[in-house]
């Protein structure tokens, strides 16, 4: 999972595939529990998906751009394009299922 910023999240958003974006802060119980989560989906979902984690205390501007109003908040990009949003701790299925479905969708 690549760690972005205000500065350069723009840089790692896959103009291809499917990228997610956690929103989360360290002061997150519910964060810390996703994470681990998300990294065993970025190694099984290697080659369809990249997931790039924003700290909203430190990329307020990211996290207001995109609308982000709690953590955790996992947003699903197609192309770049905002495709899907899961608010709140979820099952890892929830998240594969997603992964799946957008990574299907030509």
């Amino acid at each position: 999972m690549q760690y972005v910023t205000d500065h350069n999240v723009t840089e790692y958003i896959q103009n291809i595939g499917v990228t997610l974006l956690y929103f989360s802060a360290p002061w997150c119980s519910p964060c810390r529990a996703l994470a681990p989560l998300l990294e065993e989906l970025e190694q099984e979902h290697s080659k369809t998906v990249t997931i790039l984690a924003v700290n909203v205390d430190e990329s307020p501007a990211t996290a207001a751009a995109y609308g982000i109003m709690s953590t955790p908040t996992v947003l699903f990009l197609k192309q770049a394009e905002a495709a899907d949003k899961l608010v709140g701790l979820r099952a890892k299925s929830a998240y594969s299922s997603l992964i799946k479905k957008h990574s299907s969708i030509a």
